[in-house]
């Protein structure tokens, strides 16, 4: 453990690194860890958790934990130098196939952010314009604005309006205003369900990075289980990211 940083309200950065090895280019945008939770006798399973991002130089991966119950309230209470056991990557990937003249979408609701960080900072096309539509219920739960703001441009709602748009990221009038070729959105079902629905109507691209209740994280103990046009399929085993097309959501 390099570093344990408070960030809004009820959230921590932990920044990992290992020092038996470089993290090499094997880690994906999408992809998420498996925590052991040592020191908290209430948390049996290991504890899925979003790869924030991958700073490649200094050796780091970042985790963003919304700290909400016994297990990440042990992992919030961290120090330097403790060692934390993960399993690591799973699941797959956001894909990207940009042209050059793509205009992507990077949708998140609060922790739901994390791995558009991650995805935004791999997208290094030229000419490839990036916006990310970060959402939170008041400024002090937006989540690492300045950080997003090295790989594009950033627009916010907050539901009091307490800083930017006032409402739900789908009430932001960027949406009406302007064109994308393809969205990527993680975050709250019901904010991911309006973004898919707005993809359809307009017949753009979206993935969505599902966050189902997961134990095993390899697909054996089958409680992460969603309903696709393929049949049940394991979110951490087969997704998390998923097209929309696959879902069987209702509009």
């Amino acid at each position: 453990m390099k570093s344990v940083e408070p960030v809004g309200r009820r959230c921590v950065l932990l920044k990992l690194t290992d020092d038996r090895k470089p993290l090499d280019e094997y880690i994906f945008p999408g992809q998420f860890v498996q925590v052991r939770v040592d020191g908290s006798p209430s948390t049996f399973l290991r504890r899925p958790i979003s790869i924030c991002f991958v700073d490649y130089p200094a050796n780091e991966l970042w985790l963003l934990v919304a700290v909400v119950g016994d297990g990440t309230r042990r992992l919030s209470r961290l120090t330097p130098g403790e060692r934390l056991n993960c399993v690591l990557p799973l699941g797959n990937q956001f894909y990207w196939d940009f042209l050059s003249d793509t205009k992507v979408l990077l949708v998140g609701g609060g922790v739901g952010v994390a791995p558009l960080l991650f995805m935004g900072s791999e997208i290094t096309i030229p000419d490839v314009e990036k916006v990310f539509l970060l959402g939170a219920r008041t400024k002090d739960d937006l989540l690492l604005l300045d950080e997003f703001r090295k790989y594009g441009r950033v627009e916010v709602t907050t539901e009091d309006g307490s800083m930017g748009v006032k409402g739900f990221v789908t009430d932001h009038p960027l949406l009406q205003q302007e064109h994308f070729d393809r969205i990527l959105t993680c975050g709250p079902t019901p904010m991911m369900k309006a973004v898919a629905r707005y993809a359809r109507e307009r017949d753009i691209d979206c993935q969505v990075s599902l966050e189902n209740m997961m134990a095993c994280g390899l697909g054996a103990c089958l409680c992460c289980v969603e309903k696709t046009v393929r049949g049940n399929l394991c979110v951490c085993k087969d997704g998390p990211v998923f097209n929309v097309k696959e879902l069987l959501w209702q509009s």
